[in-house]
């Protein structure tokens, strides 16, 4: 019971930043989640070295991006869809799948590579070849939590959920973007020169 009122008091704490300043509020939570997924992928990997540039790397671009876009996004949808427009929920979550995943997801895979400190060509080709699987893997094991949130999940807590869900896709995206970049350097250097 002791440990509760910490917890209820940090909630609370972010809810109410969540309401008075949305956005700078989501770009640090996303600063953190982004960095600790890469973190954490880093760990359930093995390594023994973490790999520092490419936390900062995911923390710059949750800082930078990943409060601000999807914020200007789902209130434009809002805003697009009100609340008398029938069927509301599921234009909204046709337009979350179709429309926002598939750019957002390209913005990521392109952002991430350029701010690991690679040049605009070795960015393109990494988000290229790992666009579409990625994409399909979205598609595939997000599409539910997505739904759910939309759905079920109270206002409120909707961004507290979307957290938890973009923790898990994080690290999954880091680990997939790893493996690229180790499968990408052993074919380098095992060409003869």
């Amino acid at each position: 019971m002791s440990l509760s009122k910490p917890l209820y008091s940090l909630l609370g704490v972010y809810f109410e930043q969540l309401f008075s300043h949305p956005i700078r509020t989501k770009s640090v939570t996303n600063f953190i989640l982004a960095a600790s997924a890469n973190y954490a992928s880093q760990r359930i990997d093995g390594q023994k070295v973490i790999n520092q540039q490419s936390v900062v790397a995911y923390a710059s671009f949750g800082l930078l991006f990943g409060g601000s876009i999807p914020h200007y996004f789902y209130q434009a949808i809002e805003r697009l869809f009100r609340h008398d427009f029938k069927y509301r929920k599921f234009f909204q979550f046709i337009s979350e799948r179709l429309v926002y995943t598939p750019i957002y997801q390209a913005l990521c895979l392109y952002i991430l590579s350029l701010f690991e400190s690679n040049s605009h060509d070795i960015a393109l080709k990494t988000a290229e070849k790992l666009y579409w699987p990625l994409l399909k893997a979205n598609w595939q094991y997000v599409t539910f939590f997505v739904w759910v949130n939309l759905y079920y999940v109270p206002p409120m807590l909707r961004e507290f959920f979307t957290s938890i869900v973009a923790f898990i896709w994080m690290t999954y995206i880091a680990r997939k973007r790893r493996r690229f970049q180790e499968k990408q350097a052993l074919n380098s250097d095992s060409k003869p020169n």
